[in-house]
């Protein structure tokens, strides 16, 4: 196995990691952490795109790493919002995880009551 094949499985590791986190964790900040790992994972997976071109003999292709630079630039914004309104939540309800979904048969709190 060469790098670019190992890089390759480190990215789907990653990325089944990362998904493995968002799905399980009820922590907000560990879902945006697991959020974060995906998008790592994907960066990664573009740069062995970008390098099989230049494993074959031709250029390295510029196009995913502009794709790399950019979703870097954005993840970095969307983490930073992730994280301030995780605090928000935190701050207004005093819980760090999303509150249960009530039974379907359970009476609405915020409908006014029934004459």
């Amino acid at each position: 196995m060469n790098t670019t094949e190992w890089f390759g499985i480190a990215a789907a590791l990653l990325i089944g990691l990362g998904l493995f986190g968002v799905i399980t964790h009820p922590m907000l900040l560990r879902k945006i952490l697991a959020f974060n790992l995906v998008g790592t994972g994907v960066f990664l997976l573009f740069g062995v795109i970008a390098r099989r071109g230049a494993a074959a003999g031709i250029d390295g292709d510029p196009v995913p790493h502009a794709f790399v630079i950019t979703g870097i630039v954005v993840a970095f914004s969307a983490s930073a919002l992730a994280v301030t309104m995780a605090l928000k939540l935190k701050s207004d309800t005093g819980e760090s995880t999303f509150p249960d979904d009530p039974p379907a048969d359970a009476p609405d709190p915020a409908a006014p009551p029934r004459p």
